[in-house]
């Protein structure tokens, strides 16, 4: 069973005891969750997640278990339940990565979170852990308040649930304060108002002004130079949805007044154009001729269309776990976000970025069509556990493999994508990967910028494009070999090169001292050349000195034998104030600079004088 999995993963003798049944409870929840597509996360189901695992690796920390343990029991769930769930036959090896790598997380901080938790235990005057404590180990510790709550129902104390509350009401008033806009806060209103989308068949059209706001307002005409939105009866304009920017472009009138779009947004069914008056002034009930800007609208179409495709290839490369966790299409490239537990490594990347292009290449028509959400989903369409559809929606097929509901504006044909080019991939939160890539012609622009650098490298290297990666490889190995023989030479400099530095050596209070300058030499020169020093000294004293790049750098080593009276630190302290600079470090070994090079040969004199006074 699930509860001798458990007993046999942590170690634990008592089948009775409570946190098994927690840990085998918790691992059924968190397979489930994860194999339904949902990630770890801090807010919604992710959020949900979280403190189900973080609950239980706490319940395996009560039993003595230290290393992750809790992902080790997929095999178990899988084994138990895999003929009735066959989703977690498939998913388990994702399942088994995602709570690892959770686990892993967590355990950073379980053990310094558990010693804070702790502390505030034993200095309580009461039976009440503070508002303030448990909040801290939210927020520094990833603590969640129920978490606490059952630690403290175990020793039998409760939690102050209302400083909790207030402590996180006045961390959300501090993020609300700092992301406010000077511009204002930027919500638009919502209107009882439908605008008929055209946008699909034509960027241009002509429609009639049903209202126009002013500060979200509502206002009978727009005078010259006012800001302000127009809301039409029917429009081409595409308001932003579903991570494509809103449509740009004019609205004019018959007379000649001209209003220029910025941007395009929802207000409820109705589609608000945001922009300003350039030339006469609009009045409610108004007929204008909208022409959306063809140019940017065609660009961001390529974009959108190309994150359908990559979606696809992402799922086909890296696993079903993947899925949509958000997207930004606008004219000039396209990011999207995914759920994935790890970086994409650049084969990876290869192989989307080809898949993307095979796809293109094959310049498959673009099929859209209105359904209902269960014939969508008959018909293959990519729908996630806990999103929301409408009754109708409107399916995109592109290619081979890809079949999503999206009501943005698409390419006819994938070929007239023209080319796809990944920038980037980078990590955005806890499970969630980003890539950033353009199309068209600002993935052409991106070749053509790539081969300018490339013609470049292989100018400096005096080589060909067909022999530059050889002939860099060449350059990077003369550098080492010219880094090993610099190193080494400055090793000889510190050492004293042609200098016999043994025989600069005084003998002060009976106790041999080398202080010397040795310009040239870099800390890393100086501090093999003391060690050198003191080797050769038997028992003694060395401060070396230096000057580099206008900098003192300063040294000193003091024999194991001599620490208990000759403390390294104490000794290079005075001579670094001497050149502008202070340093320190341990009885043996010290480290400090200064910026006053001209004074170093005075500041070496003053060894012996502390090395006499040390000894007194």
């Amino acid at each position: 069973t699930l509860i001798e999995d458990a007993a046999r993963v942590t170690g634990a003798d008592d089948l009775a005891s409570s946190s098994l049944r927690v840990i085998a409870d918790h691992i059924r929840a968190c397979a489930f969750l994860v194999t339904d597509g949902v990630m770890p996360g801090n807010e919604g189901r992710g959020y949900v997640l979280r403190r189900i695992v973080r609950r239980a690796i706490r319940h395996g920390y009560k039993l003595g278990v230290a290393e992750p343990f809790f992902h080790k029991l997929v095999a178990s769930v899988e084994r138990e339940m895999g003929a009735a769930y066959p989703e977690l036959n498939q998913a388990a090896e994702q399942v088994t990565r995602v709570l690892h790598q959770e686990e892993e997380r967590f355990a950073e901080t379980l053990t310094q979170g558990m010693r804070l938790l702790e502390e505030a235990i034993d200095n309580l005057s009461g039976s009440e852990i503070p508002g303030e404590a448990v909040f801290k180990l939210y927020d520094t510790y990833g603590f969640p308040e129920d978490l606490t709550a059952d630690i403290a129902r175990e020793r039998g104390l409760t939690i102050d649930h209302r400083g909790f509350a207030a402590a996180m009401e006045r961390q959300r008033q501090r993020a609300r304060a700092a992301s406010k806009f000077q511009a204002g806060d930027g919500k638009l209103p919502s209107l009882d108002l439908d605008t008929a989308f055209l946008g699909y068949e034509t960027t241009s059209a002509e429609g009639r002004v049903v209202a126009l706001l002013v500060d979200g307002q509502a206002v009978e005409s727009l005078p010259a130079e006012q800001a302000g939105i127009v809301v039409l009866d029917r429009t081409p304009f595409y308001a932003e949805s579903g991570g494509q920017v809103g449509d740009r472009g004019t609205l004019v009138s018959a007379d000649g007044a001209t209003f220029v779009v910025s941007d395009t947004q929802k207000l409820g069914s109705a589609v608000g154009h945001l922009g300003r008056v350039t030339e006469g002034s609009l009045s409610v009930g108004a007929t204008l001729s909208a022409s959306v800007d063809a140019a940017a609208r065609g660009a961001t179409v390529l974009n959108h269309s190309a994150t359908h495709l990559m979606h696809a290839a992402l799922r086909e490369v890296l696993g079903g776990h993947v899925q949509q966790k958000g997207s930004l299409v606008d004219p000039q490239r396209l990011r999207f976000d995914f759920s994935h537990f790890q970086p994409v490594s650049a084969a990876e990347l290869a192989q989307i970025e080809a898949r993307v292009n095979r796809e293109i290449r094959a310049n498959a028509a673009a099929d859209t069509e209105e359904m209902s959400y269960q014939d969508a989903l008959a018909a293959g369409a990519l729908a996630f556990f806990g999103d929301k559809y409408a009754d109708q929606v409107r399916v995109l097929r592109l290619g081979e493999s890809s079949v999503e509901l999206c009501g943005g504006t698409h390419v006819q044909r994938t070929g007239d994508i023209g080319l796809f080019k990944i920038l980037a991939e980078s990590g955005v939160a806890a499970g969630v990967r980003r890539i950033e890539a353009v199309t068209g012609r600002n993935a052409l622009v991106q070749v053509a910028a790539s081969e300018d650098t490339l013609k470049q490298v292989a100018g400096l290297v005096k080589g060909g494009r067909d022999d530059v990666v050889e002939k860099v490889s060449q350059v990077l190995a003369r550098n080492r070999s010219l880094e090993k023989e610099l190193a080494r030479l400055k090793a000889q400099l510190a050492s004293g090169g042609a200098r016999d530095l043994l025989a600069e050596a005084q003998e002060v209070a009976g106790v041999k001292v080398l202080a010397a300058r040795l310009d040239g030499a870099d800390a890393k020169a100086l501090r093999e050349a003391v060690d050198q020093m003191k080797n050769k000294l038997g028992s003694g004293v060395v401060v070396l000195g230096a000057v580099e790049d206008d900098k003192v750098r300063l040294v000193a080593g003091v024999t194991q034998d001599l620490t208990d009276r000759l403390q390294a630190g104490n000794l290079i302290k005075p001579v670094a104030e001497r050149v502008g600079g202070r340093g320190g470090g341990r009885p043996d070994m010290a480290q400090a600079g200064g910026n006053e090079p001209g004074r170093l040969d005075e500041a070496l004199t003053l060894v012996s004088g502390q090395v006499a006074q040390a000894l007194e």
